[in-house]
């Protein structure tokens, strides 16, 4: 399976939208037109079934009802004391017998009257009848015959049979035979009837196809077929698998051809056997039609075939011409070539690939082009900046060298006995020299604090006993990281706009502490506060795009821009009450707490 999915990769476009077309279009097209045509040969062939069927039982019926008139002769004549004077009447001359039959008028007369029959004949065991073709006396051969014994044997019930006699005929093919018992004489004769094949032939003559109604032992005595009348089914052109089916529908061969072939039984009111109703129709003649159907049909599917594989190849090739041209295109692009332009026409979705793919040729071009007035411009501010590294290495002495001139007066002030000057001068070279160590990372929130509490020890040496000062630090949170210089400039703020206001000075508090999975800083001083528009006036300048001084907004920008809106400046003051400043940053995130390189 790999290997043809590989084989199918490595084709060509075209040949891969031909072959998915002819085996998701063509095929399934293909085997639905099969299926339909061989539903369509299955529905004739259950049609024409239903129309023999139909056929069969009409016949059948039409049949029966004819075959009603000598089963009513023969009860009449069985009950007929006239027939029985006749048949059994020892006769002294021929001129009594003849007397007798010309007395004796009910055949002729139920013969002129009823068409289904063409003879009656009564076999009596009276050696003094003449045989005048309606009373026969009983002879040895007679006795012998099989339709004589079966009748004989079934009392009172009816027997239809073809056997040979003297008295047959193309008309008189069948014929009832039923015992009849004389009951002077105690004796027993036998009445035969025989039925106008013509009337029968008449009724399977409507049915076009071949039909025939046999004996029970396969003898043809009506027939729309005048030949095969007499004759036994296994000596007719059809065969001899024909001799002997049961009741039902076969399919096989007759005469060489393949049929259809219904049997059904016709059994007459009080008989001991039985007829057959053998309907035959060539499954050729019913599936003429469907056949023809198929052939359009095949011919149809052959056509769309071959036009749609035209038409779908021509749509391939045209389409895999213009992504040539395209990936021809896209290899100048790949080899740096920005100023092709590629022509493809159309407006469909390959010629909007086309728009868009100069576009965007075009968007590059132009990139390019700033990027390369951006090296430029860069390549003048590093020039620039390179000279600024000379100036900066040169002034780096200004401020070592006040620190060096703060750590001697410090040094002057100790020896002096001037703990408190020292102690001042000592924080505010700490504080000078935390801030030139300061490089933009961030530091670790106990490193904040020491800054902190270095510029408030500074200022409370400067206002003494007018400023107070609380710090509280969280252990859980000492080794949180945060952006350098975010609590120092806060807490200025609260010295320089709170307290240095105030006539008694105050206290400034810093507390910083875990508030779920946030560390919250917040610096607060009792000083002057400010009035409610003072406060919205803070409040707008914090987002305010144009200042650019170290302060408020200086933090607020550097908060947003790291942590994300929450962790936004939160100001509440009231007038001489004091104000309160806060923010918040996730403990979370990759970078709540510093490294183990980080922290040396």
């Amino acid at each position: 399976m790999k290997g043809y999915a590989r084989k199918f990769n490595d084709m060509k476009l075209r040949n891969k939208m031909v072959w998915s077309y002819m085996l998701f279009f063509i095929l399934p097209f293909i085997i639905v037109g099969l299926f339909v045509v061989q539903e369509f040969r299955q529905t004739a062939l259950t049609r024409a079934t239903e129309q023999a069927e139909s056929t069969v039982q009409r016949v059948k019926s039409r049949v029966q009802e004819m075959l009603g008139v000598p089963v009513l002769l023969a009860n009449q004549l069985s009950l007929d004391t006239d027939l029985e004077d006749v048949a059994t009447t020892r006769y002294q001359d021929v001129f009594q017998v003849v007397d007798a039959y010309w007395s004796y008028t009910k055949f002729k007369v139920f013969l002129d009257f009823n068409s289904e029959i063409t003879r009656v004949k009564v076999y009596a065991d009276n050696p003094t009848l003449i045989d005048n073709w309606e009373f026969t006396p009983l002879d040895a051969k007679t006795e012998q015959s099989f339709w004589y014994q079966s009748a004989i044997g079934q009392t009172g019930r009816l027997g239809w049979y073809y056997f040979p006699s003297d008295s047959r005929s193309s008309s008189s093919m069948l014929s009832l035979v039923r015992s009849v018992y004389f009951q002077k004489t105690r004796a027993v004769g036998l009445l035969q009837v025989d039925v106008n094949t013509n009337e029968l032939n008449a009724i399977l003559a409507q049915e076009e196809p071949d039909i025939v109604l046999t004996d029970e032992r396969g003898v043809v005595v009506a027939s729309n077929r005048s030949a095969m009348m007499g004759k036994k089914l296994d000596e007719q052109e059809w065969g001899e698998r024909l001799s002997g089916l049961e009741p039902g529908k076969h399919e096989l061969a007759v005469g060489g051809i393949s049929s259809q072939v219904i049997v059904d039984a016709l059994k007459p009111e009080n008989s001991y056997n039985e007829l057959n109703i053998v309907y035959v129709f060539p499954l050729e003649s019913i599936m003429k039609e469907a056949n023809r159907i198929s052939v359009v049909g095949f011919q149809i599917i052959s056509v769309v075939f071959v036009v749609a594989l035209v038409l779908i190849y021509s749509i391939c090739t045209v389409l895999t011409n213009r992504l040539l041209k395209f990936s021809k295109q896209i290899n100048k692009v790949s080899m740096g070539n920005f100023n092709t332009e590629l022509a493809v026409d159309g407006s469909d979705e390959i010629g909007q690939i086309k728009r868009q793919f100069n576009q965007m040729v075009g968007s590059i071009r132009e990139l390019m082009d700033e990027v390369q007035a951006s090296h430029e411009q860069k390549r003048q501010l590093e020039s620039k900046q390179n000279e600024i590294k000379l100036k900066m290495l040169a002034s780096q002495i200004n401020p070592h060298f006040l620190y060096n001139a703060l750590e001697s007066i410090r040094m002057k002030a100790h020896l002096k006995g001037e703990k408190e000057i020292s102690r001042t001068v000592k924080m505010l070279g700490k504080l000078m020299r935390k801030n030139l160590e300061l490089t933009g990372k961030e530091i670790e929130l106990a490193e904040e604090f020491e800054i902190v509490r270095c510029y408030l020890e500074i200022q409370k040496f400067r206002h003494e006993d007018r400023l107070d000062y609380e710090l509280s630090l969280d252990p859980s949170v000492e080794r949180a990281v945060l952006l350098p210089l975010l609590i120092q400039p806060l807490v200025e703020n609260s010295v320089v706009h709170g307290l240095e206001k105030a006539v008694d000075g105050g206290k400034v508090s810093v507390r910083a502490y875990r508030e779920e999975e946030w560390l919250r800083v917040v610096v607060e001083d009792n000083g002057v506060g400010m009035l409610a528009a003072k406060r919205e006036s803070v409040l707008r300048s914090l987002a305010d795009q144009e200042a650019s001084r170290i302060g408020l907004h200086n933090i607020q920008h550097r908060l947003l821009m790291t942590y994300g809106e929450r962790s936004g400046l939160t100001i509440e003051s009231e007038e001489n009450r004091g104000t309160r400043i806060s923010f918040s940053i996730p403990l979370e995130g990759g970078k709540t707490y510093a490294s183990s390189d980080d922290r040396g």
